[in-house]
């Protein structure tokens, strides 16, 4: 059966990830994505009417998919450093995977042309990922949002640094697929685990009333 409707929308629009993925903005052509997707140009153009209004709808998928395959810590255990360890497990998974990495490249290379659009997909790998650690780390250990925030970014920076720049530079390798049942990957919890635990140091040390064993820690009661 033909797709039709918002099944075909969505068809095109993964299958345009992949040409720009491919062949990046400029040498896609809007008859390469629509024999890629099997479909007519005019269909095409029925639901975009130009390459760039079709790359920013798919800048937009992407953004949505990368948060729906995020989750949050408090849904991953109830213990607050295995939380934070797995969160940032995942995070690294999905943002340091083959196409990801392809996609910021391709992003940061137009981000002159859409400047927008660079600055939204920024917010949802960053800056949103940061607020979520920051709002985990408020209801568990009571800090406040300066002092959560802070902590959030810190963390970020370690777990980070240095593995951005060399997956950007093509200096690290990087897994051709994400896992679809959220396991992460092993080889990155050791070095997050350090990370967080030098993070609830620094919180102890900040909130003497945390505990030294933050096994089963629940979020207090205003």
């Amino acid at each position: 059966m033909a797709r039709r409707g918002d099944d075909l929308r969505e068809h095109i629009l993964f299958a345009a990830k992949d040409v720009f993925l491919e062949m990046g903005f400029e040498r896609t052509t809007m008859d390469a994505v629509a024999s890629r997707a099997a479909t007519s140009k005019r269909s095409l153009y029925a639901y975009f009417e130009n390459k760039e209004r079709l790359f920013l709808a798919v800048i937009n998928l992407v953004r949505g998919l990368f948060l729906e395959r995020l989750q949050r810590p408090r849904s991953l255990s109830e213990d607050p450093a295995e939380a934070l360890t797995l969160f940032c497990g995942r995070y690294l998974d999905v943002l340091l995977y083959q196409s990801q990495v392809r996609m910021m490249r391709i992003s940061t290379s137009e981000a002159e042309r859409f400047p927008d659009q660079a600055a939204e997909y920024f917010d949802v790998l960053f800056t949103q990922v940061q607020q979520r650690i920051s709002e985990y780390l408020r209801e568990v250990f009571a800090l406040s949002e300066k002092g959560s925030d802070n902590a959030a970014h810190t963390l970020l920076r370690d777990i980070l640094h240095p593995k951005l720049i060399r997956a950007l530079f093509g200096m690290e390798a990087l897994a051709p697929r994400l896992s679809p049942d959220a396991r992460t990957n092993p080889g990155n919890l050791k070095s997050i685990r350090d990370a967080v635990d030098r993070l609830l140091k620094s919180i102890r040390n900040i909130t003497p009333e945390v505990p030294n064993r933050t096994h089963g820690i629940k979020p207090p009661r205003r």
